[in-house]
């Protein structure tokens, strides 16, 4: 059965299969099919192996070691994925960490229009449409693909590093002090 499963995470590719899909695809309980993925996991952890199989994206995908990354590193150039600009890796974020969110609530988070770089992502396949919002004039909702999570290394959003510690408490402005004095004086 190891090797049946093998060939299914080696068809799917970089889709990957979910344990439901393993179940059913081979006819077996939720408990067999954990019991085989972790079996066949175990199997890939020999040194001698080259691959490996691991949970991203929502899915088994059968995968490269990590210890072997600058090898591979020679024989392609850098995926597409890693070629994002700033602003696109931004939008991400604000994604990853808001979604479901529109568009206008992007914009208004970057202070920028956010269309282009939307459309870029959604084109990559790391962000999609995911429905539409109950705000006036019913905008699109978008949230993070599987593909995003793989691209990344992440098994789930949860795995997202906890921003919290970065975001800077905002202070209040003291209702007495005058915003247009300045400290500076002009000489006469």
């Amino acid at each position: 059965m190891q090797a049946v499963l093998e060939g299914l995470l080696y068809l799917q590719g970089d889709e990957g299969l979910s344990l439901e899909q393993i179940r059913d695809i081979l006819e077996i309980t939720e408990e067999e099919a954990e019991s085989l993925i972790n079996r066949l996991q175990e199997n890939y952890q020999n040194p001698n192996r080259g691959l490996t199989i691991k949970y991203l994206g929502n899915a088994y995908k059968l995968t490269t070691k990590e210890e072997h990354k600058k090898y591979y590193e020679k024989l392609v150039s850098t995926p597409k994925y890693y070629r994002l600009s700033n602003s696109a890796l931004e939008t991400l974020a604000i994604i990853a960490y808001n979604e479901p969110i529109t568009r206008i609530e992007i914009d208004k988070l970057r202070g920028v229009d956010s269309s282009y770089v939307i459309r870029k992502l959604v084109a990559k396949g790391l962000i999609k449409e995911s429905g539409r919002s109950d705000l006036p004039g019913h905008p699109l909702l978008y949230k993070t693909t599987d593909d995003f999570l793989d691209c990344f290394n992440l098994s789930s959003l949860k795995d997202l590093p906890d921003i919290s510690k970065y975001i800077q408490e905002e202070t209040e402005i003291d209702e007495d002090s005058d915003l247009f004095t300045s400290i500076y004086k002009e000489e006469n």
